[in-house]
């Protein structure tokens, strides 16, 4: 008669979350990879004409460097599909396995030292992810995009949404302008907040898309249209600012940041706008949370095992990016996946 309210193993993971963590473990495969290989086409292109760091654009004549974007193309693509079958909380965090990705390859490919701390970095986003796939909500059932507009529409997310863009204003029109230069939260905090709402919106459209090509079309609802216009909108403000950011301060810094901030405020977003948690026992909850956790301090670990190798653990937080002179380091590195799907290549 005793019966747990903790779902098992085959009841929790529902279909269409095994088709998310599919896709989200297949977008962070492919764009792992595809750093790797747009690294060894620029050091390629590099070496016969003018490298990207001081304003050369040979790489584009570089069928291996184009083979790195066809392939990040193609992760993005499945990171997007993700969202359609899976929830925030859990194809979000998974970014984080593309690190691993990276940071192998390099080892094996480029002949970049892999720290020892870097392994455990590299163990410790695995039994993060691994403890949040365990313990995901399954993704609701929903039958139009309607009932999406109609959660966006929910007091408790127009507060957030409402927040949101409040704070985003206050700060693009007042510390950016005096501490932009100085401070990288300001930066990050305009692309993580506006990412949060954009990764809403992508779930939507994406939940539209699935809906369409099973024979139910969510093309003729004007709910559609409005999602896409603030992917659109949220994209572009993101991109604008991480570059700002990127062009600000060091890479190795942004990176962590950023992943931890955008994260962070995705999953609340999910959380308030689709109910992720009143599915899901305390228990679980908890446990979500110590996964998260656990991913974070392995990407940092990686990151900082990074600096290590490079001899710059001792630098400033703010660093030109002028630093990464050989047009191969730095950002087309180790990725952090947030990052790289929101940054312009």
């Amino acid at each position: 008669m005793a019966t747990s309210q903790t779902p098992s193993w085959r009841e929790g993971m529902s279909s269409d979350n095994i088709k998310g963590l599919v896709l989200a473990l297949s977008s962070s495969f492919f764009i792992g990879a595809s750093f790797i290989v747009k690294k060894k086409g620029l050091k390629k292109a590099g070496a016969s004409g003018v490298r990207a760091g001081v304003g050369g654009y040979s790489y584009l004549y570089e069928p291996l460097w184009w083979v790195g974007m066809i392939t990040m193309i193609v992760g993005e693509i499945a990171n997007f599909a993700a969202y359609a079958f899976a929830p925030a909380l859990l194809v979000t965090p998974l970014g984080a396995l593309s690190i691993i990705i990276s940071a192998v390859l390099a080892h094996i490919i480029l002949r970049e030292r892999l720290h020892i701390f870097g392994i455990l970095g590299c163990v410790l986003c695995v039994v993060g992810s691994t403890t949040i796939v365990l313990h995901a909500p399954q993704e609701r059932e929903i039958e139009s995009v309607t009932e999406v507009w109609q959660m966006a529409m929910e007091p408790a997310f127009l507060l957030y949404a409402a927040s949101v863009m409040t704070t985003v204003f206050i700060l693009i029109f007042h510390f950016i302008p005096q501490y932009g230069q100085t401070h990288i939260m300001v930066y990050i905090g305009v692309c993580s907040l506006v990412g949060s709402l954009s990764v809403m919106s992508v779930k939507a459209i994406g939940i539209a898309l699935k809906l369409t090509l099973s024979g139910m079309n969510q093309l003729i609802y004007p709910q559609t249209w409005i999602f896409t216009l603030v992917v659109i909108t949220c994209v572009l403000t993101q991109m604008n600012y991480l570059n700002k950011a990127l062009d600000t301060f060091n890479t190795a810094v942004v990176s962590p940041i950023y992943y931890v901030m955008f994260t962070s405020f995705t999953i609340l977003a999910s959380v308030i706008m689709f109910k992720d948690w009143d599915r899901q026992s305390p228990t679980q909850v908890v446990t979500e949370m110590c996964g998260f956790v656990t991913i974070l301090s392995g990407t940092f670990l990686l990151h900082k095992t990074k600096d290590m190798a490079d001899g710059s653990a001792g630098n400033s937080l703010r660093l030109s990016k002028h630093a990464d002179e050989d047009g191969f380091s730095g950002a087309e590195g180790i990725p952090l996946r947030r990052q790289d799907s929101l940054r312009l290549p």
